[in-house]
């Protein structure tokens, strides 16, 4: 297979041409999308363009320093959309998305790293960086789904979940169903994705790799991998991101406190 045919400045600037078609159809149909998809754009450029030049610059300096700098941003930059998101933002939701999303990510990170691809060093930029990157993506959007879920669920259901406590019920037993219909659906987007992979859709991955040249079987088995890791990251972080969740909706007498 060839190399991958680089993209200069000149082309960069026709792909723009691709949104000013979407803007153009967006005020022809009366959507008002006119200035989301302008900010969108520019955001999208500016955003891709600066990480793009700090990446390069951590694959030189292929130290851990920056790589786990740049991680770290990636993890808070996740967990402040998250919260954001979750209905209830009460003290200590930041910390407890922050923790959920380090402790899962890093799990599947260190499993994947250590016995599956085995790079020469655990903090390599070429593998680490993106690969977080795909994960925390996913793994963020699963805290965010769970998180909401099972807060709506709970402040919907409050006389049933104070009628379990009357009748002797541990909190985490009162709203155990509705925490778990709440991991169930923060997983469908990745289920209905793994369900129709290379039959409806070409993943990002695997894309990617072949526009750089990678023989399709070796992109496939890394696109497998991601799947792989994506699902158990979004499993883990929907669970440990519940768990603080329901916890933060009762006082220390087992009284539900959601309006509080």
């Amino acid at each position: 297979m060839g190399g991958v045919i680089e993209l200069d400045l000149l082309d960069l600037g026709w792909s723009l041409g691709i949104m000013a078609i979407a803007v153009v159809l967006s005020n022809w149909q009366g959507l008002g999308l006119e200035g989301q998809l302008l900010l969108a754009t520019g955001r999208s450029l500016l955003q891709l363009l600066a990480v793009g030049y700090v990446i390069a610059a951590i694959f030189e300096l292929n130290h851990p320093i920056p790589v786990l700098f740049i991680l770290g941003v990636m993890l808070t930059i996740a967990t402040q959309v998250t919260r954001n998101r979750i209905p209830r933002k009460g003290k200590g939701f930041f910390p407890l998305v922050w923790v959920s999303l380090l402790v899962s990510s890093g799990l599947t990170l260190s499993y994947a790293l250590s016995l599956i691809i085995q790079p020469d060093t655990w903090y390599s930029p070429q593998y680490l960086i993106p690969l977080a990157g795909m994960i925390l993506g996913n793994a963020m959007n699963s805290a965010s789904l769970s998180g909401e879920r099972l807060i709506t669920a709970i402040s919907h259901n409050q006389l049933e979940v104070e009628t379990y406590l009357c009748l002797g019920a541990t909190p985490k037993e009162a709203i155990a169903n509705y925490r778990k219909e709440a991991i169930r659906v923060s997983l469908i987007p990745t289920l209905n994705q793994m369900m129709v992979v290379g039959l409806v859709s070409l993943p990002g991955m695997f894309t990617g790799q072949v526009l750089g040249g990678t023989e399709p079987l070796n992109a496939a088995s890394y696109q497998i991998l991601i799947l792989f890791m994506i699902m158990l990251t979004n499993i883990l972080t929907a669970i440990l991101v519940t768990e603080g969740v329901y916890r933060r909706c009762f006082n220390e007498q087992a009284q539900l406190i959601i309006n509080n």
